[in-house]
C-alpha cells in the first residue's frame, strides 16, 4: 500500500478525540472521588506530571526485583518482574478472549506499583498514548522527540534492513532507526530479558528463557506503519464493533491487518514489537492504557450487553487447550498480585479499579 500524502495522513491521524470521565458513572461501588485517579494523554500532562511519570519508570528500573533470582536470573529490577510475567504467559494472554481482561489489571498492577513504590503522585494514573494524535509525525510527538519530558526517541538509523515479513506473506517497510535510542530520559536503560522470536509463539519458550542478557532500548520509528494502522478512522472502526468478538478480532488483526495493537507496537520497533518481551519498552504502558481505555469506551457505550461481553478460549489464537472463556475462568499475574476471576476484571470502577480516562 503506498503512503499517503502528508496532508491526507495528518487529516486521517487527527480525528475526533473521544472522552471519558467517570467510566460508567453511578457504578464505582468501591470507587469514590477521593480514590479514583485520572489518566490522561501523554500529551495533555504538564512538564512537571511527565517528569514526575519519568521518574516514577527510572525508579522501577533501578529497584530490586523481587522475583527468585535462582528462578529468574535475569530479573535484576522491578520492571523486569513485570516483563518476565508477561514473557512467561504470553502463549495466554493474547489472541485470545483474556487479552483484554489480563492486560487491564497488568497495566493497573503497574499504576499501584508506581504510587506504592516509587512516589508517584496519588492522583495521577497511568498516562496513556493516543496513536491518532501523533500517527503521522511520532519523533516530532511530545513521547517520542528525544526531550527530557519524552519516553526518549528513536534509535541510531541502521541502514539495508530490509523489510518486516508478517502474516500471510505480507511486508512492511522499516522506519527510521533500528538500533539503540540516542536521547531522552531512558538513553541509558539496559534491557535485561530477551529478545525473543516471535516464532516461539507456536513452538514455546526455551528452557533458558530466564536468562540474563543486558541489552540496549532500540527503537525504530515507523510513520507508515503508525499512520496506516492507528490513524482516527481506525480507532472509529474499532469502536463502531457491535459484539466482543469483533472488537477483539479488529484490534489484534491479522496477517498483514495488525490492527491499532499490533500497529502499535510495530510502530515503534523492535523492544516494544518483542512479543514476549515488550514491556521492557516504556512505551509499552501508554501504548495499553490507551487499549484499556478503548475497551472501555465500547463497553460504556451498550453495559448492559457489552460489560460481561466474552469470547474465546484461554490459549493463544483461541486454541482449545482450554475452554471458552468465563466471568468464573481464574487469571493470574505471578509475583505482581493475586488471582482474580475474569468477572472482576470486566469494569472500570469497581473491584479496585479506580481511575477514570480524561
Amino acid at each position: 500500500m503506498r503512503l499517503r500524502s502528508g496532508l491526507a495522513v495528518a487529516q486521517m491521524c487527527l480525528g475526533g478525540i473521544y472522552l471519558l470521565n467517570g467510566v460508567l458513572a453511578g457504578d464505582h461501588n468501591s470507587c469514590y472521588s477521593n480514590n479514583t485517579v485520572t489518566r490522561k494523554e501523554w500529551g495533555s500532562l504538564t512538564s512537571s506530571e511527565r517528569v514526575s511519570y519519568i521518574d516514577a519508570v527510572l525508579c522501577m528500573q533501578s529497584s530490586p526485583s523481587h522475583l527468585n533470582n535462582t528462578q529468574v536470573p535475569g530479573a535484576k529490577t522491578r520492571l523486569d518482574d513485570f516483563v518476565a510475567t508477561h514473557i512467561n504467559q504470553t502463549r495466554s494472554i493474547h489472541l485470545d478472549g483474556i487479552f483484554l481482561s489480563w492486560h487491564r489489571n497488568f497495566v493497573h498492577l503497574w499504576e499501584t506499583a508506581l504510587h506504592q513504590e516509587c512516589g508517584y503522585p496519588a492522583h495521577l494514573g497511568q498516562p496513556y498514548w493516543n496513536w491518532a494524535l501523533w500517527c503521522d509525525d511520532l519523533a516530532g510527538s511530545p513521547l517520542f522527540d528525544g526531550g527530557p519530558t519524552s519516553l526518549s526517541g528513536d534509535g541510531t538509523y541502521e541502514p539495508d534492513q530490509g523489510n518486516y515479513t508478517v502474516g500471510g506473506g505480507g511486508t512492511l517497510p522499516h522506519g527510521t532507526g533500528g538500533g539503540c535510542v540516542t536521547s531522552g530520559p531512558f538513553v541509558n536503560q539496559t534491557v535485561n530479558l530477551g529478545p525473543f522470536a516471535f516464532d516461539l509463539v507456536f513452538s514455546g519458550l526455551p528452557s533458558n528463557w530466564t536468562a540474563y542478557n543486558p541489552h540496549c532500548l532500540s527503537r525504530d520509528l515507523n510513520n507508515y506503519i503508525a499512520a496506516r494502522y492507528g490513524n482516527q478512522t481506525a480507532i472509529d472502526i474499532l469502536l463502531a464493533t457491535t459484539t466482543i468478538a469483533d472488537f477483539q478480532d479488529t484490534m489484534s488483526g491479522a496477517d498483514i491487518n495488525l490492527g491499532v495493537h499490533g500497529g502499535g507496537h510495530f510502530s515503534i520497533g523492535l523492544a516494544l514489537q518483542d512479543f514476549f518481551a515488550s514491556p521492557a519498552d516504556p512505551a509499552f504502558f501508554l501504548h495499553h492504557s490507551m487499549i484499556d481505555r478503548l475497551w472501555a469506551i465500547w463497553q460504556a457505550s451498550d453495559p448492559k450487553t457489552r460489560q460481561y461481553a466474552l469470547s474465546g478460549t484461554s490459549t493463544i489464537f483461541n486454541g482449545n487447550e482450554t475452554g471458552e472463556v468465563t466471568l468464573e475462568t481464574t487469571q493470574n499475574w505471578g509475583i505482581l498480585g493475586r488471582e482474580k476471576t475474569t468477572g472482576e476484571l470486566t469494569k472500570v470502577g469497581t473491584n479496585g479499579f479506580c481511575y477514570e480516562y480524561m
